[in-house]
């Protein structure tokens, strides 16, 4: 099974729909607590899933039960804590969530997930996709 993750931010349209269309996804699985923020440019929610259909011929499905609290993220983005003690937390909240007990398994099967970070490695969605292969058997995680 693979999984593959994306951020927006420092993209153009042009690299983030080209990087999506070649990764063979089938699915963006939109894990952002806000997807309707003006600062999300062509990713707000309803934009972004026309793109997706008429670029990738995609699907757009909003899973925000893998997102942080809006109280992680301001003590991360705000009071400025530490990456590590964010990332314990959130690993703690998806425990607590058990999402990978949640129906979300054929959702992510050759999905992709999304946040803002241009970079996986202090961003949630490189938390959520290996807290999923600690949990189920041949998962994959591909940034692109």
């Amino acid at each position: 099974m693979n999984v593959s993750t994306i951020g927006f931010t420092k993209k153009s349209a042009e690299d983030f729909f080209e990087r999506l269309r070649e990764s063979g996804a089938t699915c963006l699985v939109d894990m952002r607590l806000n997807n309707v923020s003006q600062l999300a440019g062509f990713t707000k929610k309803d934009d972004l899933a026309y793109f997706l259909r008429k670029v990738c011929r995609m699907k757009y499905v909003h899973l925000p039960e893998l997102a942080p609290t809006q109280k992680m993220l301001d003590a991360y983005h705000k009071e400025h804590h530490d990456w590590e003690t964010y990332e314990r937390q959130f690993l703690d909240l998806m425990d607590e969530r058990s999402v990978e007990k949640k129906s979300i398994k054929r959702t992510l099967s050759n999905g992709c997930l999304l946040c803002s970070e241009d970079k996986p490695d202090h961003c949630h969605r490189r938390l959520v996709a290996e807290y999923l292969q600690t949990k189920w058997e041949d998962l994959e995680i591909i940034h692109l």
